[in-house]
């Protein structure tokens, strides 16, 4: 089977990773794809955008199968545009994506279904926003509405800093993903990540895992697209797992079904584990990232197998193992972010990182003159596998201290829970 994957990030390098190693696989194509996965794929120079001319790619190399990575593709309608010209797409439709293009929609969705998650307002202008924040006081969190890159969010702990959020919202901070605001109440807990296949009836689960969200060690600074992760999530344990497919994910596609979206692809679940149990602080309708590529370094299926069966309304018939090593990857950033990153300077040391054992999965990168150079905020996500998290920490740090680029920055703590609960 020939395979287009579409997307230039971490996310696809380890997605292209796991896919170049099916024997199912004939020839990979990336696009735009990136230097690392250059080294698993044939890079072609597509516009994404350009839904008619992926169609005519897609059947100038009689492509089995288009893997959508991102987001915004899919809140597109490049899965619509692709099936309708007969392609095979593993992503769901832009009703589908909706879930995660309109934070909205999936608050509204819970409130319909009964499917626990923060108590919230909907808001179109400034002044209603404000109102309800001064209504309910700090701490509180306020959405853009729409896609904003992972940047949308402030988890206000003061109220001057919930107001300047709603301001900044509606003065364009986030473009048109800001053009509507949601306000929710603030929760206490532990989050995680929880990942399930979908063909819009079966949602097989798929792993666990945490991200870092803060920019710095300590969780401290501004909220990034993610600084780190770590699978498998020791707080999802089986009963956990199950409660949160009851709760939360099997109403979520019921109601998908009944709306006349019913959602395949990846249901990425962002939870809070509260007290009185999991509840959903929003939904990705793609792999996480970087939580993809510690999925992908745990996972002992074949994915192009699972990812066929999506497409194929088969996921009863399939099952997810995965290996009993945790999985760690640590961002490394160009320095300025997340606010403008620097760009240019190059990286070296890469063979020395990858000698340690650790995977190197580009996320932001480009190559000038022959040499791998930063083109992006998060650029690197050094990756690697041991029997605890302790011991995966170990060596992704190590392949990151060999790694030779004064430019670039990462956090020190990643996995940083897990170790307290190994250490006790």
């Amino acid at each position: 089977m020939n395979v287009l994957l579409i997307g230039s990030g971490g996310r696809e390098h380890a997605l292209a990773w796991k896919l170049a190693a099916s024997p199912l696989l004939t020839r990979l194509y990336a696009a735009p794809g990136n230097p690392g996965i250059a080294g698993e794929a044939e890079l072609v120079a597509l516009d994404v955008s350009d839904h008619a001319a992926v169609g005519r790619f897609c059947r100038d190399k009689a492509i089995g199968l288009v893997v959508v990575g991102p987001e915004a593709p899919l809140v597109a309608g490049i899965a619509d545009d692709l099936r309708a010209q007969g392609i095979r797409v593993f992503g769901p439709s832009a009703s589908a994506a909706r879930l995660e293009g309109s934070k909205g929609f999936t608050k509204d969705l819970c409130a319909r279904y009964g499917i626990p998650t923060a108590a919230y307002g909907r808001f179109e202008t400034a002044a209603d926003a404000r109102a309800y924040v001064e209504k309910m006081g700090a701490p509180i969190v306020i959405k853009a509405d729409g896609l904003a890159a992972g940047k949308g969010v402030t988890v206000a702990m003061t109220l001057d800093e919930a107001l300047a959020a709603v301001d900044a919202c509606f003065e364009g901070a986030f473009g048109g993903a800001g053009a509507s605001v949601v306000v929710e109440e603030f929760m206490t807990g532990e989050e995680v990540s929880f990942f399930c296949l979908c063909d819009g009836v079966t949602a097989l689960p798929f792993g666990t895992a945490q991200d870092h969200k803060r920019v710095g060690d300590g969780d401290v600074g501004p909220n990034t697209g993610g600084m780190g992760a770590y699978s498998p999530a020791p707080a999802m344990d089986l009963a956990m797992i199950e409660r949160t497919m009851r709760e939360i994910v099997e109403p979520t596609m019921r109601g998908m079904a009944e709306m006349g979206a019913p959602f395949s692809g990846v249901l990425f679940a962002g939870l809070m584990l509260t007290e009185s149990g999991p509840k959903l602080i929003e939904y990705n309708t793609r792999f996480g990232d970087p939580e993809c590529q510690v999925l992908m370094m745990r996972l002992k299926e074949d994915l192009l197998v699972l990812l066929n069966a999506a497409v194929d309304g088969q996921l009863e018939h399939v099952s997810a193992r995965w290996r009993d090593e945790a999985a760690l990857t640590v961002v490394m950033a160009a320095r300025g972010y997340p606010g403008t990153p620097e760009k240019g300077s190059a990286i070296g040391g890469l063979d020395k990182a990858t000698a340690t054992g650790a995977e190197v999965f580009h996320a932001g990168t480009a190559l000038s003159d022959g040499r791998i150079v930063a083109n992006g905020g998060r650029v690197l996500n050094v990756t690697a596998t041991g029997r605890t998290v302790s011991e995966a920490q170990a060596k992704a740090y190590a392949a990151i201290d060999a790694i030779e680029w004064p430019e670039g920055f990462c956090r020190r703590d990643i996995g940083w829970r897990a170790v307290e609960r190994e250490n006790a």
